[in-house]
């Protein structure tokens, strides 16, 4: 989806969010205010979970009800210094802090084999060089992932099959499309019966209908940042039901469109990641009424969920005053305990 945050320096996410986010915002007992950052993703005491059995009880999770739900949507995973975009590590991380939908990116390599990596080269965030679709997958399993910072770690780079098989009963996967064909991202999810824990964002609504025509319990990730948008989606034939509206990287500011999605009975996501994210690096001497009054007027303009590269700092940014789960809906959502390996 989005550009991601390149130039957050490890101190200045430190300074930010244990001196302004803990202290004042989030209160003593805040996790963020005990967190060491830690590189074993394993040493986590708490995972916060998202488990729906069911394709049927994951269309009810994201269904409208007029309570909102205290999730937000990992940008490439929630990436940070120490963790990678795209990698388990990074997503079980992001998971001890809030809960999380998880944006990822498939891509296809030489051999055909579908390996979760953004960008369309190795260069940025591995060690290898050279085109993805190059190389086979036995040769980008040789290369390490590095983090925001560029600095090297030991994770490597995930196939899809490995996200799905970690993430079943922990979370949602939100699969973008990049360079793999939407017949081939259906028929993954379908081999794994993946349809109570895995999405796809679809583009055109010629291929919300090949996704829906292929298989009916796959719900969908739809750009829909107008009106115009909203009326052309109405006529697919798609139920609403099966999708949750991105309407833009660029909030709208008109209220009658996240009503009018509402009255569809979707949820309505906007994105932070090309604009409030940038900015939230930059304002370490705003107050914290500030810092919280810029996302959360999202949220009073209609937006049910924001996707974000900063997920672990957003999410209670935006929920510590109001973070209980609706009652209809905490069977499906709980922080347990994570249990070593």
């Amino acid at each position: 989806m989005a550009c991601f945050v390149k130039d957050v320096s490890d101190s200045l996410i430190s300074g930010l969010l244990y001196g302004l986010l803990a202290a004042t915002m989030l209160g003593p007992s805040s996790s963020l205010a005990d967190d060491p950052r830690p590189r074993d993703p394993h040493s986590a005491a708490v995972m916060h979970r998202i488990s729906a059995e069911t394709p049927r009880q994951l269309r009810e999770l994201f269904r409208f009800t007029g309570h909102r739900l205290p999730v937000v949507s990992a940008h490439r995973g929630g990436a940070a210094s120490g963790y990678p975009e795209n990698c388990i590590a990074t997503f079980e991380h992001t998971l001890s802090k809030c809960f999380a939908l998880l944006e990822i990116d498939p891509r296809m390599t030489e051999d055909g084999e579908v390996i979760v990596h953004h960008d369309a080269t190795l260069d940025r965030t591995t060690t290898g060089t050279g085109k993805v679709v190059e190389k086979t997958l036995s040769e980008l399993k040789q290369y390490r992932l590095k983090d925001i910072d560029g600095v090297v770690t030991n994770h490597v780079i995930p196939t899809l099959d490995e996200v799905l098989h970690w993430a079943k009963g922990k979370t949602v996967l939100v699969l973008d499309q990049k360079d793999v064909p939407l017949e081939t991202r259906v028929n993954i999810i379908t081999k794994h019966h993946a349809e109570s824990y895995a999405m796809m964002i679809v583009g055109s609504l010629k291929d919300v209908r090949a996704c829906h025509a292929m298989n009916p319990d796959i719900m969908m990730e739809v750009m829909i940042p107008s009106h115009e948008k909203l009326k052309a989606f109405d006529a697919s034939g798609v139920p609403w039901e099966n999708v949750i509206a991105f309407l833009g990287h660029q909030p709208p500011t008109d209220p009658s469109l996240y009503e009018a999605v509402h009255q569809k009975g979707t949820l309505a996501m906007v994105g932070t990641s090309r604009n409030l994210d940038r900015q939230f690096f930059t304002r370490a001497v705003a107050d914290d009424e500030s810092l919280r009054r810029d996302y959360r007027q999202l949220l009073r303009r209609g937006a049910d969920m924001i996707e974000t590269d900063l997920p672990r700092e957003i999410g209670p940014l935006l929920y510590t005053d109001h973070p209980a789960v609706p009652t209809s809906k905490r069977p499906l959502m709980m922080v347990q305990p994570t249990m070593p390996r």
